[in-house]
């Protein structure tokens, strides 16, 4: 039987280098080339998980259908691979300190003195190996939260000398480093990745490639020069530019040898990989497109300082790409902060082919897309709801057709007399005792479709999104408030159509107006860009694009 092989990646120099893409990367050329991978990646925070994480801090939290609540490098994993990722395959280094601790609190170290090491280096290894066989791989990938030399991740690194002296021939290590090219110098400059390096050689790691992250191609020169100093083959060094688009690293990579390099270096077969159908898909995204639509996303978590953070949304500005390049259109996207509609007023959005209004939280910004998705309703512009964005949708909708002013949801005003979304009571017990932390409609729920809804035809027309004989489908959910079934006969007999609900619970899924009525106007409880692959986008966000291109 094969040896299970370890490839381990780590960053150099400045955070969000490109570890996650490039373990994605190399994951699809070992897939495609015939071999059953499997990534997992560990953090540093003491979090438990990303769920309590303000998403300007670290990003989006990513969303598996198991209910995992992840760093978005797990959604890079998703995408890249096409296959579920879950809770085996993020790890924090809270989890580690906290399955330690509960260990010896349980007596099951026998009176052991529980040390760092080796106790939190084996946990590292133990959760490495199990998620490895729970997945059958013949190569694990392991990617490193944060950069070398900080404090916080020195027990994975040395979880990873561990493996390494005890499997030699079977693990390799990649380290990913940036290259900087200063202005009124004009040329890259190799010192910053050589003391990376040295400060992995320090923790008895000698990496077997360097992933050089430019701006441009790296030259001979500096291959050489990272050969001498760093004690590797200028071979290894391994360029990857920046891109169009991050997908067309694979493709970078292989140019250089990568799978054959890789494979000799961990003693399997060399075989070639098979990725006809990803550089079609490569080239298709970066030829340009005929017709140019703008959508406005009407969010609260878009700034940073100074500066405006795209990571907060990721999975959804990854979604709307994935679509637009299925629908063949060029989407120019501009964030307006749902505060500056309420200073303002809706003409601060102007007239954009389409609206989304994404995730949210609390009261700050709320009124601002609640006026939002009044302006795409009144005006006909497509809009689209995301979990936040479906439930202020239905509140929008109680004060303009309703007639109800004092309409809210309840996490915004308790006292309101028509609380349009609510906690479910199971819920309010929660809330009540202040759990936060994993107590949301987290993961995968079932829901039928109506038949005869538009949300039904997107389905259908995509295929495996929908059970084509009993309209079932699965979304991804992340929230704790609901639509408030109280008042459905309200909202269905002034026109507004709820075209999905749960199997569970018989909850609010998915509402719309119906085609006659507006051009497209959907709200979804769920969070479909959690879903959306590039070679398989989301219905919905197809389905959105195309009437934002065509206006119906």
């Amino acid at each position: 039987m094969q040896n299970l092989k370890y490839i381990f990646v780590s960053g150099g120099v400045i955070s969000g280098i490109g570890k996650g893409v490039t373990t994605a990367s190399v994951g699809l050329l070992l897939k495609l080339a015939g071999y059953k991978v499997t990534p997992i990646k560990f953090e540093n925070y003491l979090n438990i998980d990303a769920g309590t994480i303000n998403p300007v801090e670290h990003g989006d939290p990513f969303l598996c259908e198991d209910g995992a609540e992840t760093d978005m490098d797990i959604g890079t994993y998703e995408k890249f691979l096409g296959s579920e990722m879950g809770k085996m395959n993020f790890v924090t280094i809270g989890q580690i300190y906290q399955t330690v601790i509960d260990r010896e609190r349980r007596f099951e170290y026998n009176g052991e003195d529980v040390e760092a090491i080796p106790h939190l280096t084996n946990e590292i290894i133990d959760r490495i190996q199990t998620v490895a066989k729970k997945n059958k791989a013949d190569v694990v990938l392991i990617e490193l939260g944060g950069t070398a030399g900080e404090y916080q991740n020195i027990f994975y690194y040395e979880a990873s000398r561990i493996i390494t002296l005890k499997h030699p021939g079977d693990v390799i290590h990649i380290h990913v480093s940036y290259v900087p090219t200063p202005n009124h110098l004009g040329e890259p400059k190799t010192k910053p990745t050589q003391l990376s390096v040295k400060t992995l050689n320090s923790m008895g790691i000698q990496p077997d490639f360097i992933i050089a992250r430019s701006e441009k191609y790296i030259d001979q020169r500096r291959r050489d020069r990272f050969a001498l100093f760093c004690n590797m083959r200028p071979e290894d060094i391994i360029s990857t530019p920046d891109l169009a688009t991050v997908y067309e690293i694979p493709l970078t990579l292989e140019k250089q040898n990568m799978t054959e390099k890789i494979l000799n270096k961990l003693h399997l077969e060399v075989k070639t990989p098979k990725l006809a159908e990803w550089a079609a898909f490569v080239e298709n995204v970066k030829t340009k497109k005929d017709k140019v639509i703008d959508i406005a996303i009407v969010g609260k978590y878009f700034g940073t300082g100074d500066y405006q953070l795209r990571d907060s949304y990721a999975a959804l500005f990854d979604a709307i790409d994935h679509a637009s390049w299925k629908v063949g259109v060029e989407v120019k996207m501009h964030w307006i902060d749902a505060e500056k509609i309420e200073k303002e007023g809706v003409e601060s959005i102007g007239k954009p082919d389409g609206i989304i209004v994404p995730i949210g939280w609390g009261q700050r910004g709320s009124e601002g897309m609640i006026a939002a998705a009044s302006y795409a309703r009144k005006e006909k512009i497509p809009y689209l709801g995301l979990c936040y964005g479906m439930q202020l949708a239905c509140v929008s909708f109680a004060r303009d057709v309703l007639g109800w002013k004092d309409a809210n949801t309840a996490e915004n005003d308790p006292k309101s007399k028509h609380p349009v979304i609510h906690l479910i009571p199971s819920q309010k017990e929660l809330m009540e005792r202040r759990a936060y932390g994993g107590t949301m409609r987290l993961g995968g729920w079932e829901a039928k479709v109506k038949q005869g809804t538009r949300a039904y035809d997107l389905y259908k027309k995509a295929g495996d999104f929908i059970k084509n004989t009993d309209g079932l489908t699965s979304e991804r959910h992340r929230h704790r408030y609901e639509f408030n079934n109280e008042f459905t006969e309200d909202f269905e007999k002034n026109g507004l159509v709820i075209s999905a609900r749960s199997v569970a619970e018989n909850l609010v899924e998915i509402v719309e107006l119906p085609k006659d009525v507006h051009p497209f106007f959907m709200g979804t409880q769920g969070h479909p860009e959690y879903k959306s692959l590039p070679l398989k986008p989301h219905p919905i966000f197809v389905g959105f694009i195309a009437a934002c291109q065509t206006g119906k």
